[in-house]
């Protein structure tokens, strides 16, 4: 399945000018043949981890953009916004199919206490998959990269490749690269990292998307600046991978519960 991230930078806290931008974006992929489209972490608004403007629920202007570029250009689409919630707006990523029918959502699990995203946001406590043409996705956003644990459970789940949205930092690319590496090959699965790009009053980021396929290679790789960038997702490589190297056989899982426990103790 060819898939489509869209490296680009948002209009900063302006839905609907950012909406325009995505549209182009949704125009381009769909010509080439991609069947999903992905976009950074609170692409609409721009990341801000105290900001609570532009928020909105399932039916508010950003999803209901969103669905309404889908189904335009029948193309799937990963995107992320600010969703209201109790007590807190919650880090949302939102999954919509080519006929702009919402497919599942994610919370944001782990919220980036160094920079005090738990004070503003509410943290999700579930997994969030569906499947398009044959192929098992799972979600995850930014953070969520440096917990191996909630990749291992996609794992479990039989997933072939998990989608991440970022607002990945320039200071901190070495880590970007290393932990799509990383849980991708761990986990034998597809990890496509989409970065955003610019300078924003929270931070300065320098682009550079990639996806690793599931022997942790790098298949595709964007540069410092705006671009879309195309990479295959196949479910055949992820189920060969696990048929020629079976590592999941060898996890001790009821070991480390003891072990942990123990050191508890």
């Amino acid at each position: 399945m060819l898939c489509c991230s869209a490296q680009i930078r948002s209009a900063w806290e302006d839905p609907d000018r950012t909406l325009e931008i995505a549209a182009d974006c949704f125009s381009r992929a769909a010509r080439s043949g991609a069947k999903m489209i992905s976009f950074p972490e609170q692409f609409a608004t721009g990341w801000d981890p105290h900001s609570l403007q532009n928020t909105g629920d399932l039916t508010g202007p950003t999803v209901s953009g969103f669905r309404k570029l889908a189904k335009e250009y029948s193309i799937a689409v990963i995107g992320s916004f600010r969703e209201t919630f109790t007590p807190k707006p919650r880090n949302t990523a939102i999954a919509i199919d080519s006929r702009g029918d919402i497919l599942t959502t994610y919370a944001k699990i782990h919220l980036f206490t160094p920079g005090h995203e738990d004070k503003t946001f509410f943290p999700g406590t579930s997994l969030a998959t569906f499947t398009l043409e044959g192929v098992q996705i799972g979600l995850a956003i930014c953070y969520d990269l440096r917990f191996p644990e909630l990749f291992r459970l996609y794992r479990r789940k039989g997933v072939h490749a998990v989608i991440v949205p970022a607002a990945w930092p320039q200071s901190r690319m070495l880590h970007w690269e290393l932990f799509i590496q990383s849980r991708a090959a761990e986990n034998q699965m597809y990890v496509a990292g989409v970065n955003t790009v610019g300078t924003n009053p929270v931070d300065r980021y320098a682009g550079e998307s990639m996806t690793a396929d599931p022997h942790g290679a790098i298949i595709a790789r964007a540069g410092p600046e705006a671009e879309l960038l195309y990479y295959e997702i196949d479910p055949r490589v992820v189920e060969q991978a696990r048929r020629d190297f079976p590592v999941e056989n060898d996890r001790k899982d009821d070991l480390y519960s003891i072990l942990l426990q123990k050191h508890r103790e």
